[in-house]
């Protein structure tokens, strides 16, 4: 296998009427799978990327790529985030956020920063948590 420098790549994934949808571009290539579930999803995204990047002598496991959710698969993905406590953190009605989340209404890019930046809070508050031994 060649040692060339692997360019970053960035899969958006999206909640379909039936599963999970995932696109990205590498250079010139466009990817796009599909997955039923999300692990089914994750191994489509390695296949498809591999693919795509086999002629360069290159590989990637899924822990390489970055992801961007649509607001529906992320809490789909991570259910142990409580809409309800995420609620009361914001400050935003618990009922027009479980409508963000189903994707029932589309957030505005304000609403969807508020959102995005609470989640953001949580992540950097739970990796710095230690507990007694």
């Amino acid at each position: 296998m060649k040692s060339a420098k692997k360019p970053r790549v960035v899969v958006n994934i999206i909640k379909e009427d039936k599963g999970y949808g995932a696109t990205a571009k590498i250079e010139d290539k466009f990817i796009a799978t599909s997955g039923d579930s999300f692990d089914e999803l994750k191994e489509m995204i390695v296949d498809a990327v591999n693919l795509a990047v086999e002629e360069e002598g290159l590989q990637y496991s899924f822990e390489e790529f970055g992801l961007v959710y649509d607001m529906e698969s992320f809490f789909s993905f991570y259910k142990v985030i409580n809409a309800k406590a995420l609620s009361k953190r914001i400050g935003m009605n618990q009922s027009l956020l479980s409508q963000y989340i189903s994707g029932i209404k589309k957030p505005s890019s304000k609403q969807t920063g508020r959102i995005l930046r609470e989640v953001q809070q949580i992540g950097k508050e739970l990796s710095e948590v230690k507990f007694l031994l």
